[in-house]
């Protein structure tokens, strides 16, 4: 709700059905300093939504991110988007290809628990799991395809700053996620990483502001117990633990809305436990206070690295 005389930034949450999506939908809906609409792929992702978040109807929106055919302003009459996305002045992408695991993979996992256990290894080796995508939501359609066409709509609304939420470790294209979805020959629908990272690069050059996360393995953990380490380039790759919880990359986010300025940014993020010699009795810093200091170092990401073709 909002204070008397106060205007709300609108702003468009993609994918807001999802883990972190959805972490970030509910923080904007319950921040006076927002108004939000989430967008969602199916109509049972919008009833998901509203049971978890108790938000009203209409605060979502359902549209396939890989099917958008939304025109220009000038073809709003033959070429309608709905009215709800009007006058967003931000958008946040938080869409991804969800991979699914092998039944059967799974099952061979299931049964190697015992022999696993007795020889000292992991009850389950993730990467012994076998994953594929679902038709027309792989990578390259979703985190490629769909994040442009998302960019584009984002420039026909006249939104100014779109933050995007991607991943680390796109620097290495050998990276075990990017074999999530192929076979041993290494065909079929993979390498998320790559197709990240070019509409990253997608984003950088569409003339709009952007600030662009990279965190490490999402974990669902609770947010605000960790300090905040942000960096760029795959730095904090070399880290031993390299997580983040959800919740504190979805207030990065809404911290990326509030402190940016007009400043474009790409980072890299991850939680660290902090041990008594470094402090351990003092407060966390908020996920605003950490991205104010990182802005301070004047760093982002140098999108000239990476193999050629990423």
């Amino acid at each position: 709700m909002n204070l008397p005389g106060q205007v709300s930034k609108k702003v468009i949450v993609t994918g807001a059905a999802g883990r972190t999506g959805s972490l970030v939908f509910s923080l904007l809906d319950t921040d006076p300093r927002f108004d939000v609409v989430g967008l969602v792929r199916s109509e049972e992702s919008a009833r998901k939504l509203i049971a978890k978040t108790d938000c009203l109807l209409e605060e979502v929106v359902v549209s396939d991110v890989t099917q958008m055919q939304f025109g220009n302003v000038q073809d709003r009459d033959t070429c309608p988007w709905p009215h709800p996305l009007d006058n967003a002045e931000a958008m946040v992408i938080c869409t991804s290809a969800v991979p699914q695991v092998s039944k059967y993979s799974l099952i061979k996992a299931i049964l190697k628990i015992p022999i696993n256990i007795l020889t000292r290894k992991k009850a389950i080796n993730f990467r012994d799991l076998k994953f594929k995508y679902k038709p027309g939501q792989h990578p390259e359609m979703v985190d490629y395809v769909g994040v442009k066409k998302q960019i584009d709509f984002a420039k026909t609304l006249g939104v100014k700053h779109v933050v995007l939420v991607s991943s680390m470790g796109v620097l290495d294209p050998n990276n075990f996620l990017n074999q999530i979805g192929k076979d041993k020959y290494g065909n079929g629908h993979g390498d998320i990483l790559i197709w990240k990272r070019k509409a990253e690069k997608y984003l950088c050059a569409s003339g709009l502001q952007f600030t662009i996360i990279h965190p490490g393995g999402l974990v669902d953990t609770e947010p605000c117990k960790q300090d905040l380490v942000l960096d760029v380039d795959d730095v904090l790759m070399k880290m031993e633990k390299k997580s983040i919880s959800r919740g504190d990359v979805a207030s990065l986010c809404i911290a990326a809305l509030t402190e940016s300025g007009d400043r474009s940014v790409s980072f890299d993020c991850i939680g660290k436990q902090r041990d008594a010699a470094e402090g351990g009795e003092s407060p966390i810093i908020s996920a605003d206070e950490a991205f104010r200091l990182f802005l301070l170092t004047g760093k982002t990401a140098d999108y000239t690295l990476g193999p050629t073709g990423m």
